[in-house]
């Protein structure tokens, strides 16, 4: 229900000309207002609230597919990001955002006397959206919703042209605030945003391998369709292979993230769908030859967000580091366990 509701949604609202229009060409990304405001009236940012605080209290296994078709469609907005940080809110026992909010999955920001300082770093939106979700480090680690007005701003943008900020907080006193439930690690905004980056390149490779499996069987050449020629045949079967492990990847990290998101799952998503990203677009642009390139064709809205997005809360290479060390630390008498077990929790990570 949730899947057909926003397809059709983000069908309407966002077309390759509404996407292109955000980026504004050579100039800076246009928050487009209307867009935010129908899908915040679809009720989507809350989807991950409790029922208690106004949400729909929906299961992150619920949503996934709302996450892939945010990416198949190149939605040009921060709703992965906004239930992202409504449900750790949630969990927190705040009440949601009013409004766009974002997240931070990686920063310095420390909580002393009731005031917050440090910075945030590469939020996405960060320099839209009026709010932004953080947690803490240190021994009573904290949720927090932070106004993004009261911030020093450095913008930045990825080579989607989304607004990306680094947020530098002085004394700030934040809008909500509660302690992380206990147990819970503090990089959980990081973990949540390499699941949902997962399953948001998931949708996108989708995209792609409509596109390429569509523009073979049209493409003529030497009389018949590029699609007949095996060379092609095999291109086409390696994205569609890679979409496939990228799709139940998230699927798997999704369903296993209740009643919290599960470490493992997680690192797996986002590895294998940022490996995938990378062959995808390579694959996608060499069937469609040239014309993939051209400002006119929908092809690079799709494969640039894969080249950013798989880099973003966590490259392949970053989150392959840490679980390569986790493992080596664990020893192999905790290897199976830490596989098989709920919680990826039995494999520490080795700190330098």
């Amino acid at each position: 229900m949730f899947d057909s509701t926003v397809e059709r949604l983000f069908a309407d609202l966002a077309s390759p000309a509404a996407v292109l229009e955000c980026e504004g060409g050579i100039g800076p990304y246009s928050w487009p207002q209307a867009m935010w405001d129908a899908v915040e009236e679809s009720g989507f940012p809350l989807a991950l609230a409790p029922e208690s605080l106004g949400g729909a209290g929906a299961s992150w296994a619920d949503v996934c597919g709302v996450v892939r078709l945010a990416g198949r469609f190149n939605l040009p907005l921060p709703l992965p990001e906004a239930m992202l940080a409504n449900w750790l809110l949630g969990v927190a026992g705040l009440a949601p955002a009013e409004g766009a909010v974002s997240v931070a999955g990686s920063g310095s920001l420390r909580l002393r006397g009731g005031l917050v300082s440090g910075e945030a770093v590469d939020v996405p939106w960060g320099d839209a959206v009026p709010f932004v979700v953080a947690v803490t480090g240190g021994a009573e680690p904290a949720v927090l919703l932070l106004p993004t007005e009261a911030a020093r701003r450095q913008d930045s943008a990825n080579i989607a042209a989304e607004p990306r900020a680094s947020l530098l907080f002085q004394e700030v006193a934040p809008v909500a605030q509660a302690p992380l439930p206990t147990g819970w690690p503090t990089d959980v905004l990081l973990l949540g945003g390499a699941m949902v980056r997962a399953a948001q390149i998931a949708g996108a490779m989708e995209a792609v391998l409509a596109m390429a499996t569509q523009y073979a069987g049209e493409r003529v050449q030497f009389g018949k369709p590029i699609g007949s020629f095996q060379a092609i045949q095999h291109q086409v079967a390696i994205l569609a292979e890679q979409t496939a492990a990228a799709v139940m990847a998230c699927e798997a990290a999704f369903a296993a993230a209740e009643p919290r998101i599960v470490r493992l799952q997680a690192i797996a998503a986002k590895i294998c769908a940022s490996e995938a990203a990378g062959v995808g677009a390579s694959v996608a642009h060499a069937v469609h030859g040239a014309i993939g390139f051209t400002h006119e064709h929908s092809l690079h809205l799709t494969t640039r967000r894969l080249w950013s997005w798989r880099s973003e809360f966590g490259s392949a290479t970053a989150w392959s580091q840490r679980l390569g060390r986790a493992v080596c630390a664990a020893g192999a008498h905790g290897f199976w366990p830490g596989v098989t077990e709920a919680h990826f929790d039995t494999l520490r990570e080795q700190r330098a």
